[in-house]
């Protein structure tokens, strides 16, 4: 993780006397808020939680959310403006990208990704919640085992 979301992270839950609380977000929950077939309760909890609470993405996340923009306007499930305005929405939310990992620094994705069986960008989530001790918020199942498998725990 970079120097600087870490100092992120760090000040984010140094303000959790305040009220405020820091989890690790997943694409599946970021996406379900756009498609109205895809509404799910604990989605949408996790959305009011951002009223008060602060989010932290590994840096695969905007990538993910972009492509599955692109896939939704391709298959005419959203407009280009519905995706435009969706980023800006996003843009607005208190959601802090982490640094980009190096080739050095990758290892420890690598290792949860072998463990779980899980693919690497969904290590990446699990690997930055597992490493600051913080909640995953994730509708994606075989995400939510792995995160119990290695402890951490999942956003309720």
């Amino acid at each position: 993780m970079g120097a600087a979301a870490a100092t992120s992270i760090s000040a984010r839950r140094s303000t959790k006397a305040a009220g405020t609380d820091v989890f690790v977000l997943d694409c599946s929950v970021t996406m379900a808020w756009v498609f109205d077939d895809e509404d799910d309760p604990h989605a949408a909890s996790v959305r009011d939680r951002l009223d008060t609470d602060a989010a932290v993405v590994p840096s695969i996340w905007p990538l993910e959310v972009a492509n599955a923009l692109v896939v939704a306007e391709r298959r005419k499930r959203v407009s280009r403006a519905e995706a435009l305005r969706f980023l800006g929405i996003l843009g607005q939310l208190p959601i802090d990208v982490d640094a980009p990992p190096t080739l050095v620094s990758v290892d420890g994705v690598l290792q949860l990704a072998h463990e779980t069986g899980l693919s690497v960008y969904d290590a990446a989530y699990l690997e930055l919640s597992a490493t600051h001790g913080l909640p995953l918020a994730t509708l994606d199942a075989a995400l939510r085992r792995a995160a119990r498998k290695v402890g951490v725990k999942i956003l309720s």
